[in-house]
């Protein structure tokens, strides 16, 4: 087995394999590159010590049974023993649902998650959208910390556990994307540094130092991004990424960090013969983050969209804060605009940002897929002081405008876990550092933070403390129970309804009517389709557009059919979906 390192600073590279030293040799292919041969089956423990020094875990790990500051162990991606074979799912018509591995079960692992696909299977999403698996100190975190981005983290189950997973999951017919990190890595177990120049002080990013994407040395450390992402798409046959925070991918090399890894994916798809493709999360509004590459963009081939999630919860929640403020003023006609365009900031000025924000996402060339729009993810509940869920906040009927709106825009939809059924456990911020210095500074930092929003530090939940992160795990006895019950199979038929309805997955930015009624209501029609929601405490009025015929095919509760003139009157707090006759 060859056994390869890149360690441009070292004297002296040795392996330490099984608790033998075997020197290494430069590469004189590779500057900066050690290499030597050495027998080795799937399990043995290794690491490469640099200049006399302890042995440091090899920065492409596949595996770290110890955790971020123990030996490698090798891994034999080929002899995964796959049940299934997988033809991949491709992005323009697909349903998302972003889970979190440690508290999607309370047993916080992916063979327990297993066992809850059929109930995904049949509410009818076609991907999971996993949250990050790289290895972290402890046991339980969001894993937005992970320090290997080669490795699966151990107490979900290690490499093969997630192989486990993803089989399971294509045997149900579903995809599998993964949220990846590169914009920075942990803060406690981060060996990098040692190796070579893997970060910068040319650019400053909200972590401290970034990752050297165009520095000395930059070709390099590009390449070994490139090369994890690459990896978890061919040895765990996934279907996509989402790439977290790409926005603080600090890069002025000539072509971009996001067009090359892009260029890289699309190849890998070539090859395999599967459709592959990367989701950005970006809080530039930037069109080239989706433009394709031979257009002058980043060629990702989506990203999620906060300001339709912006504009749809302040409608809901009338929450006006912080970065709320500006979707809050224009009340209805925010979430028009989102819907019809998908940026709110396309140029406009942010009162939040204190300048001009965002530009117009071109509808003509731009397919509406390419935009995700949800109305809850993992930042937008856990992020919160509380960690609560709109569940708490609103009516099951809002909860339905909500999955409505969602499920019939012309964006990708997305769901958060337990979303479907109105989970009420929160999903709360919560850590397992190891280091108690750098726990102590992680819960004084939230209590801080949030103390300046108003907030008492004893409300505030202790990140550390087991009880958090139990505390968001979903409680899988509540599907059965109403009123979750009746929301998810309200989810369960939207989502049938946009499988079954071409006109709710098409890439247009087509609409026969998009408009906000003086009275709140939310009216918009895509194909023969008219979607009408009433958010307010009140009986609600609109009238369709063209006023012909029209047949209720969904409804949140009981609703008149519509008049001979096309008026519909809507109870309070409530969904309806019409088909228009003929």
């Amino acid at each position: 087995m060859l056994f390869e390192v890149w360690a441009p600073r070292a004297e002296r590279v040795e392996l330490r394999l099984e608790g033998r030293t075997h020197p290494m040799a430069r590469d004189a292919a590779r500057e900066g590159w050690w290499r030597t041969a050495a027998e080795a089956g799937p399990g043995a423990r290794y690491g490469f010590a640099l200049d006399g020094r302890p042995p440091l875990p090899d920065p492409r790990s596949r595996r770290l049974p110890d955790g971020p500051d123990g030996l490698s162990a090798v891994v034999d991606p080929a002899g995964f023993p796959w049940r299934h074979q997988w033809r991949g799912r491709q992005l323009p018509g697909a349903v998302l649902y972003e889970l979190h591995i440690g508290t999607f079960t309370r047993e916080g692992t992916f063979d327990a998650a297993a066992g809850r696909l059929p109930h995904l299977a049949e509410l009818g999403v076609t991907h999971v959208e996993l949250m990050p698996l790289c290895p972290f100190p402890g046991t339980h975190g969001w894993g937005y910390d992970g320090v290997a981005p080669w490795a699966v983290h151990e107490p979900y189950g290690g490499p093969e556990g997630l192989a486990r997973f993803v089989d399971a999951a294509h045997g149900h017919g579903l995809g599998v994307v993964l949220d990846v990190v590169h914009n920075h890595l942990g803060p406690s177990g981060n060996h990098l540094p040692a190796f070579g120049p893997y970060f910068t002080d040319t650019h400053h990013t909200p972590w401290g130092a970034a990752v050297n994407l165009d520095a000395p040395g930059s070709d390099e450390v590009r390449a070994y991004f490139i090369g994890s992402a690459l990896a978890w798409l061919r040895d765990y046959r996934l279907d996509g990424l989402r790439l977290d925070a790409v926005h603080a991918l600090r890069d002025g090399r000539a072509r971009h960090f996001l067009a090359e890894l892009s260029s890289a994916v699309d190849a890998l798809a070539a090859q395999v013969g599967r459709p592959l493709f990367l989701i950005g999360e970006s809080d530039l509004n930037d069109p080239r983050t989706t433009t394709p590459r031979e257009a002058g963009g980043h060629g990702l081939h989506a990203q999620w969209n906060d300001d339709f999630h912006h504009a749809l919860h302040t409608l809901l929640t009338g929450e006006r804060q912080g970065y709320y403020a500006d979707f809050a003023a224009d009340g209805a006609r925010a979430l028009v605009k989102t819907l019809g365009g998908g940026f709110f900031h396309d140029g406009t000025y942010s009162s939040f940002r204190g300048r001009g924000h965002g530009a117009p996402l071109n509808t003509l060339t731009t397919p509406a897929h390419r935009l995700l729009g949800y109305a809850q993810t993992h930042d937008q509940i856990g992020n919160r002081a509380l960690g609560d869920r709109l569940s708490p906040r609103l009516s099951p009927g809002l909860l339905a405008c909500a999955a409505a709106v969602v499920l019939c825009s012309p964006f990708t939809p997305m769901l958060f876990m337990g979303e479907e059924w109105g989970a009420a456990t929160p999903w709360q911020y919560f850590t397992d550092h190891q280091d108690p210095e750098l726990a102590e500074a992680v819960r004084r930092g939230r209590r801080r933070e949030f103390a300046a929003h108003g907030w008492a530090a004893e409300d505030i939940p202790d990140p550390q403390d087991p009880a958090t992160r139990l505390r968001s795990c979903l409680d899988w006895t509540e599907p059965a129970r109403e009123p979750h019950a009746a929301l998810l199979d309200w989810y369960r038929r939207l989502i049938a309804l946009r499988h079954a309805e071409p006109a709710l997955t098409d890439p247009r930015w087509s609409y026969t009517h998009l408009s906000a009624a003086p009275d709140g209501c939310l009216a918009f029609g895509r194909g023969p389709l008219h979607i009408v929601v009433n958010p307010h405490p009140r009986p609600g009025e609109t009238r369709l557009v063209p006023p012909a015929p029209a047949e209720i095919v969904a409804a949140w509760q009981a609703t008149d059919p519509p008049a001979a003139d096309g008026t519909l009157r809507l109870p309070p707090e409530t969904a309806v979906v019409l088909r228009s006759a003929g």
